[in-house]
C-alpha cells in the first residue's frame, strides 16, 4: 500500500490508456509521455500495461507501507528515500514504511513513478487511468489517499530490466511537430495555413492534460459557417474563434464544433513542454484548391 503524504500540484494514476470507447464519448486518457512510463515500468520489472503515477511539475511525497522497488522516469527530479538520495532512471529498493520524496521537475513537466507490482486501483473500461475531463477512472491523487499495489514481479525480472535503462535528454527547443493537414484545412486562408507551417507558437500556461493551448499569429478562416460537432482524435489541432490553435492530448473530448486544421502525428513532446516553450509545425502542404 502507498500512503500519499503530499500529492503536489497534480498527480494522477496512469497506464497505457482506455482504447476502443471513443464511440461512447470516452477518450483514451493514459500517460501523456508513454515512453517514460514504459521505461519506469521496465526498470521495476512491471509489464508495460502496469499503472504508475504521473507527477506534474512540483513532485510528491509518499510512504510505502510494505516497502518494495520504485523507479522514476520522464522529467528529471530529485528522489530521496528514507532521507537518502535515490536514483533517477534506475530501480531503487524502499524499506517498509520508508518515505519516498520526489522533488520538482528540473526540466520538462511530467515525471513517472513506477512501483514494482503497479498501482492496483480497480480498472474501468479496461484501464486504471484517471480521465480528468470525463471523470472516469480513479480521482486525482490527494493528500491522505491510500493506493493499493499489485503483486511484485520476481527479482530476476527487475535485474534484467535495469540493464536496458537509457539516459533521458532534455526536450528539444523548439518542439517540432509533424502535422497532417485536414480535415478542415480548407476552412482557412492559404496565408493562415502557411503561417501555421512557418511560424512559431508558444505553449500557454492554460494548457493541461486535455490539450495544449498555443499563442501566436492567429489563423484566419475563410468559412464563417457554424460547423456541426464532429469527431476528434488525439493530436487534432483545433482552431477556436480567437484563431489560436489548440492541440488535443490524451484527455481530449471525442467531439468538437471548431474546425480542425490538421492532426499532429506524435504529441509526446508536448507532454514535457513547459509554458513559454516554442512549438513549430512542419509537414504536409496544402495542394491547389
Amino acid at each position: 500500500m502507498i500512503e500519499v503524504i503530499r500529492a503536489g500540484a497534480l498527480t494522477t494514476v496512469q497506464d497505457r490508456g482506455r482504447y476502443g470507447w471513443a464511440h461512447l464519448g470516452v477518450p483514451r486518457a493514459g500517460a501523456l509521455d508513454q515512453p517514460a512510463l514504459a521505461l519506469a515500468n521496465r526498470l521495476v520489472g512491471n509489464p508495460p500495461d502496469a499503472a504508475g503515477l504521473e507527477i506534474t511539475l512540483t513532485g510528491c511525497t509518499l510512504r510505502l507501507r510494505t516497502g518494495g522497488w520504485v523507479a522514476l522516469a520522464g522529467a528529471p527530479a530529485t528522489v530521496r528515500i528514507a532521507g537518502r538520495s535515490g536514483g533517477f532512471l534506475t530501480s531503487t529498493p524502499v524499506p517498509p514504511d520508508a518515505v519516498v520524496e520526489v522533488g520538482p521537475a528540473r526540466y520538462g513537466v511530467r515525471s513517472y513513478l513506477a512501483v514494482a507490482g503497479g498501482i492496483a486501483v480497480p480498472a474501468v473500461l479496461g484501464s486504471r487511468s484517471t480521465d480528468t475531463l470525463a471523470g472516469i477512472g480513479p480521482p486525482t491523487v490527494r493528500d491522505g489517499d491510500v493506493l493499493p499495489v499489485g503483486t511484485a514481479p520476481p527479482p530476476a525480472a527487475l535485474v534484467r530490466a535495469t540493464a536496458d535503462a537509457v539516459p533521458w535528454s532534455a526536450p528539444a527547443v523548439p518542439v517540432r511537430l509533424t502535422v497532417r493537414l485536414g480535415p478542415r484545412a480548407d476552412w482557412f486562408t492559404e496565408e493562415a495555413v502557411q503561417r501555421l507551417l512557418t511560424t512559431g507558437y508558444e505553449v500557454s500556461p492554460l494548457s493541461n492534460r486535455i490539450g495544449v493551448r498555443l499563442t501566436g499569429a492567429p489563423l484566419t478562416r475563410t468559412v464563417r459557417d457554424e460547423l456541426p460537432s464532429e469527431g476528434l482524435v488525439l493530436g487534432a489541432v483545433q482552431v477556436p474563434a480567437d484563431g489560436q490553435p489548440l492541440v488535443f492530448l490524451a484527455d481530449h473530448p471525442t467531439t468538437g464544433g471548431y474546425p480542425v486544421v490538421g492532426v499532429v502525428d506524435d504529441v509526446t513532446p508536448l507532454a514535457q513542454a513547459r509554458p513559454g516553450t516554442t512549438v513549430r509545425f512542419h509537414g504536409s502542404q496544402r495542394g491547389p484548391r
